[in-house]
């Protein structure tokens, strides 16, 4: 079997690619203007202001790039750091172990009941969950988020005799398949329509039928993959990295929640309330998300007769045992340094947009999917591409006759599909680093259900092109 690389390795390597790339792509930029979406200031792409500049080839640059990533994704390193101590703390109790194998000891009564025998009860919790997440994805655009809830679910699926992809399918995956899915999600949906002078989330029911449609394949995908390893666990690519979860189930096996544990597992349960209502009424994000949580960790630490150096000391641990995952971020993120350093991103969108216009309707919807599927993997933040690409998106679709609507849905599926498979992708990251998964093994696993989702996500754009749709 082929040794898999290092996740460092990997996002090294596509550092090095990068800047190759600015040697061999002329440079070139566009000008750039600030326009009101939506009450916020956003900076877009001006229409035919393209102009070829000096090319900025890249060379020591790919040695700073771990330095500008930092710098750039500080708040989401943060946060990882933040969230993993937290729950360093949390975890020192036991409560969520001890929690899951009691919910589980009431969940096997109910195989009493024939029908839910035949269902299988823990097919009912990965669907209730899975769609759980996915609608949270689908409306507020769930995303950093799920690396706090990474570290209660894979514990879960543990206990339920599956592994840590299962566990990480549950939250992750299901909020991203969501996210690609948008039906009202503000960062994806608000801003590509706000920017393509379309009116807010309109052509919610086409979008409606998509999310359901991606979600029935993901939950349909992760049961038949929980069967798979239920029957026999070998085949799990991560049976043996599970050892440390399956060691921690084994110490909680029989025990008994003591009232200790039972209140910071309703403090756990309060905690994640706050979370919803904080993110859906009033606009939190993650610096308030990682405040937070970081008050459970230090209460969590009271409750559990931790003095002040213990909790301190167990914080410290936390950060320790996550901070791999913290460093992979801010490498990724220099990716996107070089490329933008280098000058040849808009140089790339310019040459796409000339060439699609030699292509008919199908072609050059499925060109501009393509893009923003690729354009996805250096770039994951949705906002920061709406802002680069739909000024030229929505002009282009106008030209040859095709709804900006389509356009915004192509951006939608390409923003959201290549999440959970690129490096560059701090979330990606973060809850793999939580879930003890290294990247190469999750890319291996991962890369054919996203290819299929990909291919699923053009069959769900033709029917914009041939059918009198509402809002398209």
């Amino acid at each position: 079997m082929k040794r898999i690389p290092h996740t460092f390795t990997i996002v090294f390597g596509l550092i090095v690619l990068a800047a190759v790339m600015t040697w061999c792509i002329p440079g070139g930029e566009f000008v750039r203007e600030t326009i009101n979406v939506d009450g916020t200031a956003r900076e877009v792409v001006k229409n035919d202001s393209f102009h070829y500049v000096d090319r900025t080839p890249q060379t020591w640059q790919i040695f700073s790039a771990l330095f500008n990533g930092f710098c750039d994704k500080a708040d989401i390193v943060i946060f990882i750091l933040m969230v993993g101590g937290a729950f360093w703390i949390l975890n020192n109790s036991h409560a969520i172990d001890v929690g899951v194998m009691a919910f589980l000891r009431q969940i096997k009564k109910l195989n009493k009941y024939k029908w839910l025998q035949r269902i299988g009860v823990e097919n009912i919790i990965i669907v209730l969950v899975m769609l759980m997440f996915s609608v949270f994805g689908a409306v507020f655009g769930m995303s950093e988020e799920t690396i706090a809830f990474v570290v209660v679910f894979i514990p879960l699926a543990i206990s339920m005799g599956y592994d840590s992809i299962v566990g990480l399918c549950m939250c992750y995956v299901a909020a991203h398949i969501g996210f690609a899915g948008a039906i009202l999600n503000p960062f994806t949906i608000g801003i590509a329509q706000g920017i393509a002078d379309l009116p807010l989330f309109s052509g919610l029911e086409y979008r409606l039928f998509c999310w359901g449609v991606l979600t029935v394949i993901g939950i349909v995908f992760v049961l038949w993959y929980a069967h798979r390893v239920k029957v026999k666990p070998e085949r799990s690519p991560v049976y043996k990295l599970d050892e440390y979860w399956r060691q921690r189930q084994q110490n909680t096996e029989n025990a008994k929640l003591t009232i200790r544990q039972t209140l910071i597992l309703i403090l756990l349960f309060v905690t994640i309330v706050a979370l919803i209502v904080g993110v859906l009424a009033f606009g939190w994000y993650i610096a308030e998300i990682a405040a937070l949580f970081l008050a459970m960790g230090i209460i969590a630490g009271i409750l559990d007769r931790q003095n002040a150096d213990s909790i301190a000391k167990l914080f410290l641990e936390g950060c320790k045992d996550i901070l791999s995952a913290a460093l992979v971020v801010g490498l990724a993120s220099g990716i996107i340094f070089i490329l933008r350093d280098g000058k040849v991103i808009d140089t790339i969108l310019y040459g796409l947009t000339r060439s699609l216009a030699q292509m008919g309707d199908v072609a050059s919807v499925g060109a501009m999917y393509a893009f923003q599927t690729l354009l996805n993997v250096v770039m994951p933040s949705g906002s920061a591409k709406a802002a680069l690409t739909m000024p030229i998106m929505a002009q282009f679709a106008d030209l040859i006759e095709v709804s900006r609507q389509t356009t915004v849905l192509a951006f939608q599926f390409g923003d959201g599909f290549t999440n959970m498979l690129t490096p560059t992708s701090g979330v990606l990251i973060g809850c793999l680093g939580v879930a003890k998964i290294p990247y190469g093994v999750w890319l291996k696993w991962v890369w054919k259900f996203i290819l299929f989702l990909i291919f699923v996500g053009f069959l769900l754009l033709l029917p914009t092109l041939f059918m009198n749709l509402p809002g398209f």
